[in-house]
């Protein structure tokens, strides 16, 4: 028996991992609870995980927490897949080297956002 996690989605910004931890307590023993947060604001995005000692509690979880009302909002509670656990990764952004047909303008309008990427820890693939 190892670790399992499961994806909590739904939640309301006043939702704390602490509170997570608390909640999700109810259906057996926690070992983890992770709330990705925004990388500009700082604000959780509206899901979580948590992970528990077993399968077995991780299913009960989902049993018994899935669309109960927290903060007046119904939460999600399912497996989590690995899709789920990289969704705070953000997207990958491709730039090609500009042509011609980009204005200096629009060059150096490029150029700022990709100061502002860079950091903010996006990842750039720049083509070489």
């Amino acid at each position: 028996m190892g670790y399992a996690t499961v994806y909590v989605g739904g939640l309301d910004e006043k939702v704390s991992e602490p509170l997570l931890w608390e909640l999700f307590l109810q259906a057996g023993p926690v070992v983890n609870t992770h709330m990705p947060k925004d990388r500009v604001t700082g604000q959780h995005q509206g899901y979580g995980f948590v992970e528990f000692l077993s399968e077995e509690d991780a299913d009960y979880a989902i049993k018994i927490m899935n669309m109960i009302k927290l903060y007046g909002k119904p939460i999600r509670v399912n497996k989590a897949s690995a899709h789920n656990k990289n969704l705070d990764v953000g997207a990958n952004i491709f730039i090609a080297a500009p042509g011609s047909w980009v204005s200096e303008e629009e060059k150096r309008i490029c150029a700022f956002f990709l100061i502002v990427l860079k950091g903010s820890n996006k990842r750039i693939i720049e083509k070489k």
